[in-house]
């Protein structure tokens, strides 16, 4: 991949064996020096509470490259979601970029100028498991962050799949819809 990056969308679907180890993120990722960049700043600028944005991270004081931004999609509160989400999730998300680093999904010539803003999505009912799978957890949300940065940066799917395809993808809730069971 040559040339800019100005800004690319991508979004993965990844489930595991149980309900909620499920991983949905939809990603944005482009240069810093364009919307992407006033995005990821402005963001961070502007917390919400319960949406609180944070950096994906390795651990405490290694914050991965190119730089992601975390913003959930559901509302946080209770300490029980928080600490999974900035520990598990987290983790599993800032591994998951380098493993898009280490394919060469992400050039590596990028990543001090790249940003990605990542809305992540951890099912709300972790919080009513006993005992979760954090090593299933991880597992699925590394490998959504790759799924959906590899997504992002290969303009996938094409066009021209969406339109061979178009009639024959159906939206999950919208076949329950149909099927009376929401």
């Amino acid at each position: 991949m040559s040339g800019r990056i100005l800004l690319r969308t991508g979004e993965a679907l990844v489930e595991g064996s149980e309900d909620y180890l499920c991983a949905e993120p939809e990603i944005v990722i482009g240069e810093l020096d364009g919307p992407v960049g006033t995005a990821l700043a402005t963001l961070m600028g502007d917390q919400v509470k319960g949406h609180t944005r944070v950096f994906a991270i390795l651990n405490s004081d290694v914050q991965v490259r190119p730089a992601t931004l975390m913003v959930s999609k559901v509302t946080v509160k209770s300490a029980r979601y928080t600490n999974i989400l900035m520990g598990t999730v987290q983790a599993a998300i800032a591994n998951g970029v380098l493993d898009a680093v280490r394919e060469g999904v992400i050039p590596r010539d990028k990543v001090y100028d790249l940003g990605i803003i990542y809305s992540v999505w951890l099912d709300p009912s972790v919080t009513e498991v006993e005992k979760v799978d954090h090593k299933a957890l991880f597992d699925v949300h590394r490998e959504a962050t790759l799924k959906a940065i590899r997504k992002a940066l290969h303009n996938a799917p094409s066009i021209d799949w969406l339109l061979e395809n178009q009639d024959k993808v159906e939206h999950y809730f919208h076949k329950l819809g149909l099927d009376g069971e929401l």
